[in-house]
């Protein structure tokens, strides 16, 4: 088995001071006590403003050697998708170079949303993407089910990017769980099961679910396979 990096999407949340973060705990503390229990962490605050090379510098050199960030692509790259997006992936690149330096970046993770459709146009842009992030490990996940077929998988493995395995609620037009590895990094993410609030929620209750054992226990056969893969 290769090693498994397991982490959360986001460390700064005031309501884990208690249950996670000792009371008292100041927020410029948060990252230091998250690492001292978990060996990575998404970070999303990226996708809402183009990530600052200086924060990201600090958060490298404040975190142990073995740790690593998986770091969300900016909104612009895949929810706006202007046609200068470039420009804008030059911006992204510039602002995570301290975590590339530094060895600590696990992967721009490239959420595409529901809307970003299996069509002619997207695949090119998605091609696109891509080409403008290689040579930094890159992670896609897809919000619909449209783009998890053979070819896909296929295209991806030719240049190395990472597919997106994910566990969501069982609805109609939403991926369903697999186990694909098309490079060197394997990568899961719970979303959790929240049928009810799943199309109608907010971000906040969208995601509020709490997994069961043999949930989870579900994906220990999985997690083994793209380990030995």
């Amino acid at each position: 088995m290769k090693n498994i990096l397991v982490g959360t999407s986001g460390y700064s949340y005031k309501d884990w001071v208690g249950p996670v973060y000792p009371p008292g705990t100041a927020t410029k503390d948060y990252l230091r006590l998250y690492a001292e229990r978990f060996s990575m962490t998404e970070l999303n605050f990226c996708y809402y403003k183009q990530p600052d090379p200086r924060t990201l510098e600090r958060m490298a050199h404040g975190t142990p050697d073995h740790f690593r960030f998986a770091v969300k692509a900016h909104k612009s790259l895949t929810h706006e998708r202007s046609d200068d997006f470039v420009r804008d992936a030059v911006t992204f690149k510039r602002g995570i170079a301290p975590l590339i330096e530094t060895s600590k970046l696990c992967a721009v993770l490239v959420q595409f949303p529901y809307s970003f459709h299996y069509t002619p146009r997207n695949r090119m842009y998605l091609k696109n993407l891509c080409d403008e992030f290689a040579g930094i490990p890159t992670a896609v996940e897809f919000r619909t089910g449209e783009w998890q077929r053979d070819s896909v998988y296929t295209g991806l493995r030719n240049i190395g990017v990472s597919f997106v395995n994910v566990d969501e609620p069982s609805l109609p037009g939403l991926p369903v769980p697999t186990a694909q590895v098309t490079s060197y990094l394997a990568y899961v993410r719970f979303h959790g099961r929240n049928e009810e609030n799943w199309w109608e929620g907010d971000n906040v209750s969208r995601y509020d679910y709490l997994y069961t054992e043999e949930q989870l226990s579900e994906w220990v056969p999985r997690i083994e396979t793209m380990g030995e893969e």
